[in-house]
């Protein structure tokens, strides 16, 4: 049995009760913004890895009538806390996306996922004929803060299930490595985030003030921030949706 079981066992509910469900709005107030800027107003829309379902359901709340979302997870215990969020329009299931070979969207969310992925790249490969556009959120972990504590990629593997760990360059260039054409990026700051613990509220106020300074050194330096990565499958034909 592979890592992936952390999902599926209820291993991963067991350390993140409510799956991140706080984080939805904050995703949602940095993708609309990014589908606006270049035009994009998809009608068929999946998120992969959905977790709780939040991301759709906001999403459905603030977006066109006509556009339909899909959320697809391996685990059951994610799928259940879904439950009563489903309509006409938003439709959740248990089940690995790569299994769904009729499945083709306009756009395909992957928000935090490739992360926890023991093979990341061949699940890039595989979803890739499955969509037009792709929004990937990515968390850089890699900073000089991260490295100097030494301890940061071993708890953030224990406590969230990372295995791999990113900065902006290598976020973009995985991408790039898979075939996709990168149009635009933009950096989503955890300080914009409810407050949490009072040692992480500490590093708040320096990145804050770094951040408006100069985003990349924020990020090299202290981290606590996510890229949100917009890209096309130039192998699938069409222009704007």
């Amino acid at each position: 049995m592979g890592l992936e079981a952390r999902y599926t066992s209820g291993e991963h509910l067991e350390k993140t009760p409510n799956w991140h469900v706080h984080e939805s709005p904050w995703k949602v107030e940095h993708i609309l913004p990014m589908l606006e800027k270049h035009g994009l107003k998809p009608r068929k829309i999946c998120e992969v890895g959905c977790g709780a379902g939040e991301v759709l359901r906001l999403l459905q709340r603030r977006m066109n009538t006509a556009c339909s979302f899909w959320g697809y997870d391996i685990s059951p215990q994610a799928i259940a806390l879904c439950a009563g969020k489903s309509n006409e329009r938003l439709h959740f299931e248990q089940a690995d996306i790569r299994k769904k070979e009729e499945r083709v969207f306009d756009l395909i969310l992957v928000l935090d996922v490739i992360e926890h992925l023991e093979d990341y790249f061949s699940f890039l490969r595989d979803i890739k004929p499955k969509s037009r556009y792709a929004l990937f959120h990515i968390p850089l972990e890699i900073s000089v803060q991260s490295v100097l504590l030494g301890k940061t990629f071993i708890w953030s593997r224990n406590q969230h299930g990372h295995l791999h760990y990113f900065s902006k360059e290598t976020a973009l260039r995985t991408l790039e490595d898979i075939g996709y054409g990168v149009l635009d990026y933009s950096y989503s700051p955890e300080f914009e985030l409810p407050a949490g613990p009072l040692s992480g509220n500490l590093v708040r106020i320096p990145r804050k003030l770094l951040f408006a300074l100069h985003r990349d050194w924020a990020a090299r330096l202290l981290g606590g921030t996510r890229l949100l990565v917009l890209v096309k499958n130039n192998d699938i034909d069409g222009g704007s949706i």
